[in-house]
């Protein structure tokens, strides 16, 4: 029997309980992290992110990665970060320099291509997915918008929207993860040139990976690139059309989720040069998001960006698309005998 002169232990319990979850949705709330995963970044970045001295009330590499992370969750202004995180503003700007810096410098060690799986294992989930062979990655292009200074070539950075922006190429596999992201263009270069002149496109184009890449019409049709039919005109067409669309999608529902995620991304008052790199640190954090399956935020149902008009197609491409279907009847056979040998072991 409980004493009359304590709380019920059944309800205090339940107390405990409902406090804990409160500060979980706040940590999630305010830093789109739970606490394991703010902690986790800590350690991240500890190394380049710790002062030498508390010397002037140095800030703890805890309160650092919360200002940083608290300005990608809201976007808002630096000033507001520093009143909402007691700071000055000068802090939260060095302050997110340094975690950025910290966040680029580890970007190949999260954002890999194909996958941090093996290539088999995407193709496969591709495959489950749509019915669509050899699929690497979705790739596609998206605008983020920018206000800050840009100099003598503003006008590089007028996208067909007619807004400034950065053009940032990103490819992704079936968990949304991001595989690759480029970003250092300006919103008026085209996403067929970006492709041409990454490093993953000289990548594919030598033949380092066995696989292809799926992407809308603004990017031509090639051996390791493969868009829709502009025009279908048989019902085969078409199914080739809907099953490619299933895998593209992928790229937009990261997208969604990455700018969901870190509203910073829909408008940054920066310079260019910063604003590339704010950009590729919000990827790394999405992935670490997506590794340690942090809660995604609610996306809602858009239509995807407009295409960018297309130049001309690629004059094999009709011939490649039609040579898919052959590469479908192999990947299936191939796919086939791996598992009967795994099996058999």
């Amino acid at each position: 029997m409980a004493s009359p002169f304590t709380d019920d232990p059944a309800e205090l319990g339940a107390r405990i309980v409902r406090g804990s979850l409160r500060r979980q949705r706040q940590f999630r709330d305010r830093y789109r992290f739970s606490s394991e995963g703010i902690r986790y970044i800590c350690s991240l970045v500890e190394p380049s992110v710790r002062n030498a001295t508390d010397r002037s009330c140095a800030l703890t590499v805890g309160q650092t990665v919360c200002v940083a992370l608290r300005f990608f969750a809201t976007g808002t202004y630096m000033h507001s970060v520093g009143d909402a995180e007691n700071v000055s503003k000068n802090t939260v700007c060095c302050a997110i320099h340094k975690v950025v810096l910290a966040l680029t410098e580890r970007l190949n060690m999260f954002v890999v291509f194909p996958s941090h799986v093996s290539a088999l294992t995407v193709k496969e989930a591709f495959y489950q997915l749509a019915g669509f062979p050899r699929v690497m990655g979705a790739i596609d292009c998206t605008h983020i918008p920018i206000t800050g200074p840009l100099g003598e070539n503003e006008g590089d950075y007028i996208n067909r929207k007619s807004f400034h922006s950065i053009s940032v190429q990103m490819t992704c596999d079936h968990q949304l993860l991001v595989t690759s992201v480029e970003a250092r263009w300006p919103g008026s270069v085209h996403d067929s040139r970006i492709f041409r002149e990454s490093l993953l496109g000289h990548q594919l184009e030598q033949g380092l990976f066995d696989g292809l890449l799926v992407g809308d019409r603004g990017y031509p049709c090639t051996r390791n690139l493969m868009t829709p039919y502009p025009d279908p005109a048989t019902p085969s067409q078409s199914r080739f059309n809907v099953a490619l669309g299933k895998c593209r999608v992928r790229i937009e529902m990261t997208f969604g989720v990455i700018k969901s995620r870190f509203n910073c991304l829909c408008g940054l008052r920066v310079r260019p040069e910063r604003a590339c790199k704010i950009i590729a640190a919000c990827v790394v954090l999405h992935n670490i998001a997506v590794i340690r399956k942090e809660r995604a935020p609610h996306v809602p149902l858009v239509a995807p960006d407009e295409v960018d008009p297309v130049t001309v197609d690629h004059p094999t491409g009709a011939a490649i698309r039609q040579n898919n279907h052959s590469l479908k009847c192999h990947f299936l056979f191939t796919a086939f005998a791996g598992e009967e040998k795994r099996t058999s072991h």
